[in-house]
C-alpha cells in the first residue's frame, strides 16, 4: 500500500545540460520525428471519406521503410512516429462517430517519444538516440534531494519507464514517467490520492499558458484577426450585393481558420496534461471574462470559450477532465507566498512586493488557477465527507460539493495534498 508520503508514479521534469554540438542533432531528430507523425497521420486521415486507418500494425507496414529512407531515425523512434499519430487519429475517429466536428491531427510540438530502447536512463544522464548517433546529456537538477525532480530521479526504488524529449524557451526538457517499483499499491488509493491538474492562462498576447511553463502565443490569431477585419472593412466601404456576398465568405474563413488553430492548440494543452500525469486541465471561469480581461475583443472571448469546449470533449478521451475555476485574484496573487497585491503585476511582469519573486505574470497566473483547484473541498476517500487540509495538514470537514485532492504541475516547485509547497530549484521557476 502507498503511504501518503510515498508516490508510486511520478513525471519528473528534468531539464537537460546538452554537450557543445547537442543542439543542432536534437533539433533535427525532433523535427524527423514530427515529419513520421504528420506522415502518418495524412496516411491514416485519408481526407473526410470517412475511410481512416487507426491499426498500429497496418501504419507501421505501409509506411515503416518509406518513413526509414526519408529519415535518419532509429527504428524504434520511427516506430513511435507513426504510433503517436494513429492513437491521435483514433481519437478524431471517435469524435467522427458522435457526429462531432474535427480535423486531421497535426503535431507541430517540438517534442519526440523515447523508450529504454533508445534512450539508456541513468541517474546522473540520460543517453538518447538522434539523427547523428547517442547523445549524452547531463541532468539540471536541485542541490536538495527531498526536492523533486531529485527526489525520484536519484531515488533508486524510482525506475524509468519512458519520457517525452520538449524543446521549449530554448531549453531541453526530459518528462520523464518513472514508478515506484517497490511498492505494493492500491490502484484506487493511488488513483484518489496522488492526482496532479494543469493550471492554464489565457489571455490577449499569449492564448494560452500553462503551469509547466509552456506558452501558446496568440500572435497568429491576433494576426489574421487583424487581416480579417481589414478585408471586411474594405468591402463593406464598397456597398455592393457582390461586396456583402464576400462578407459572409470571408467570415467562414475566418472561423475556419480559427477554428483550425484552436483545434491545434486544444490537442498540444491535452498532450501537455498526459506527458504530465494530470487528471484535470484547469481553466478561469469563462463567465465574466470580459470583465476579467478588459483588453479582449469578441474574437478573444469567442476563441477563449472554444478553445475551452475542444478541450473539455477532447481531454476526455484520454482520461482528462477540464474544468473551470473562480479566477479572482489570480493575477495578483504570488505562487510562491500567497501575497495578493494590485502592485505585485505590472503588464507581463509579475514582481511579488512582499517576496521579491519575479516571473511572467502569465505563468504566475496559471500556477495560481491550479491552485484554485487545489484548494477547492476535498471529499475523503475513508468517509465519504467534504474535507479541507489547513495549511497545518490538519482535515477540517466542509458541506457542498467540492474538488478532489490534486497536486499543482508546475515548472519544477510542485503543491501536494497537504498544502505544502515544495519551491522550485531557483526563484525564476
Amino acid at each position: 500500500m502507498c503511504e501518503n508520503s510515498v508516490e508510486c508514479r511520478r513525471t519528473a521534469v528534468i531539464k537537460l545540460d546538452t554537450p557543445e554540438g547537442a543542439d543542432a542533432s536534437l533539433r533535427e531528430t525532433v523535427e524527423q520525428f514530427k515529419h513520421c507523425a504528420n506522415t502518418a497521420s495524412e496516411w491514416c486521415w485519408h481526407g473526410d471519406d470517412g475511410y481512416h486507418v487507426t491499426s498500429k500494425a497496418k501504419a507501421e507496414r505501409a509506411l515503416y521503410d518509406r518513413l526509414r529512407d526519408e529519415t535518419d531515425l532509429t527504428a524504434n523512434l520511427v516506430q513511435k512516429g507513426i504510433r503517436r499519430a494513429v492513437e491521435a487519429v483514433k481519437s478524431g475517429v471517435e469524435h467522427l462517430k458522435r457526429g462531432e466536428n474535427t480535423s486531421q491531427p497535426h503535431f507541430s510540438a517540438d517534442s519526440a517519444v523515447y523508450d529504454k530502447r533508445s534512450a539508456t536512463f541513468h541517474r546522473d544522464h540520460v543517453s538518447l538516440s538522434t539523427v547523428d548517433g547517442r547523445v549524452e546529456c547531463d541532468y539540471i537538477l536541485p542541490d536538495d534531494s527531498e526536492t523533486p525532480p531529485t527526489k525520484y530521479v536519484s531515488d533508486e526504488d524510482f525506475e524509468f519507464r519512458m519520457a517525452h524529449l520538449q524543446y521549449r524557451d530554448g531549453d531541453w526538457y526530459l518528462h520523464a514517467s518513472m514508478r515506484n517499483v517497490e511498492a505494493d499499491e492500491d490502484p484506487t488509493e493511488y488513483e484518489y490520492k496522488h492526482r496532479t491538474v494543469l493550471g492554464v492562462d489565457l489571455g490577449v498576447n499569449n492564448l494560452a499558458v500553462a503551469s509547466t511553463g509552456r506558452f501558446w502565443s496568440a500572435d497568429e490569431f491576433n494576426h489574421w484577426r487583424r487581416e480579417y477585419e481589414k478585408r471586411r472593412g474594405s468591402l463593406q466601404q464598397c456597398g455592393s450585393r457582390y461586396a456583402h456576398e464576400n462578407i459572409e465568405s470571408v467570415g467562414q474563413k475566418e472561423y475556419g481558420r480559427f477554428e483550425i488553430h484552436l483545434h491545434t492548440v486544444a490537442n498540444e494543452l491535452i498532450e501537455e496534461a498526459v506527458e504530465n500525469d494530470c487528471s484535470h486541465i484547469v481553466f478561469e471561469d469563462l463567465t465574466h471574462i470580459r470583465e476579467n480581461i478588459p483588453e479582449a475583443t469578441w474574437h478573444h472571448i469567442w476563441g477563449f470559450r472554444r478553445l475551452y469546449e475542444y478541450v473539455e470533449y477532447k481531454a476526455k478521451e484520454h482520461g482528462v477532465e477540464a474544468v473551470q475555476v473562480d479566477p479572482r485574484n489570480t493575477s495578483k496573487r504570488c505562487s510562491t507566498c500567497g501575497f495578493t497585491h494590485y502592485d505585485n503585476r505590472n503588464g507581463e511582469s509579475f514582481e511579488c512586493q512582499q517576496s521579491g519573486y519575479e516571473n511572467h505574470a502569465d505563468y504566475n497566473a496559471s500556477k495560481n488557477i491550479g491552485l484554485q483547484y487545489l484548494r477547492r473541498p476535498q471529499k475523503s476517500s475513508i468517509s465519504g465527507v467534504r474535507t479541507r487540509r489547513s495549511a497545518s495538514g490538519q482535515r477540517r470537514q466542509n458541506a457542498g460539493d467540492g474538488g478532489a485532492p490534486v497536486d499543482v504541475r508546475l515548472n519544477r516547485g510542485t503543491l501536494n495534498v497537504s498544502g505544502e509547497y515544495v519551491p522550485p530549484a531557483s526563484i525564476e521557476a
